[in-house]
């Protein structure tokens, strides 16, 4: 109990300034650490998409400055994603279920970021036009997986939108932090109704100010000093160690 009073802060704190740097907020490897302390399942899910909320904050806020954020063109994809997001929170699934949908979507996810290594990296000047119809399409499937599994989403949108070079490998990760900010915020509301009895409060609380350190870290590092192959390359790493990770303990039960 002594070590978890530190360790699971620093944890948190490590995954957040990690995530960060390309646009995530970690939600998915928050919830692997908190299974290994055997909260109640809907208290892991709430910690993490507050926590979320707070490390993707951070990072929108710097890319907003630095004019990555591409507001009008993300519209349509957040527009699309809130009110499905909202519907598949009110699915009621196992929690066996829930990790194993959510360790082979992460898997999927990295897999999919890794097959455009190969095919140099999208930026400012070589997206593709605009499609605002396939960009709704998008918002509201994944809007809808990431309800129902309980994350922000973004770590399942960012690699379609490389494959579709959508737009700067920066501006996608961008893109991504806000789709997960307002989709943990929609994911929140959802489960107010849900919420256990007995929350510990204080837990939350250091877990919150951990990943707010560790999110101002990773968000200025991925702003201001990672190329886009390496933004990518982190990414795709990252999805993946966290879907084995996900899917190989709760296969194994």
């Amino acid at each position: 109990m002594a070590a978890e009073l530190w360790l699971l802060p620093l944890s948190f704190l490590l995954v957040a300034s990690v995530y960060s740097s390309v646009g995530f907020g970690g939600g998915s490897s928050y919830l692997a650490i908190l299974a290994l302390v055997a909260l109640p399942f809907q208290e892991m899910r709430l910690t993490a998409l507050i926590c979320n909320i707070i490390v993707v904050t951070g990072g929108t806020i710097i890319y907003a400055r630095r004019q990555e954020l591409p507001f009008r063109k993300l519209l349509p994809i957040v527009l699309a994603s809130v009110p499905l997001t909202f519907a598949g929170a009110r699915l009621r699934i196992s929690e066996h279920t829930f990790y194993v949908y959510l360790g082979l979507s992460l898997i999927l996810a990295g897999l999919l970021l890794l097959l455009r290594q190969t095919s140099g990296d999208a930026t400012s000047t070589d997206s593709a036009v605009p499609n605002p119809i396939r960009d709704m399409v998008l918002g509201g499937a994944i809007g809808f997986l990431s309800g129902m599994v309980g994350i922000g989403g973004g770590i399942f949108l960012a690699p379609i939108l490389h494959l579709v070079k959508w737009d700067s490998s920066k501006k996608i990760a961008a893109t991504a932090g806000f789709f997960i900010l307002v989709n943990s915020i929609t994911g929140v509301i959802g489960q107010l109704s849900s919420v256990p009895e007995q929350l510990n409060i204080s837990r939350i609380a250091v877990l919150a100010l951990a990943v707010l350190v560790g999110g101002q870290i990773g968000s200025r590092m991925g702003a201001t000093r990672l190329n886009h192959t390496m933004v990518r390359r982190i990414t795709a790493v990252l999805v993946l160690v966290a879907g084995i990770e996900v899917l190989w303990k709760h296969l194994s039960i």
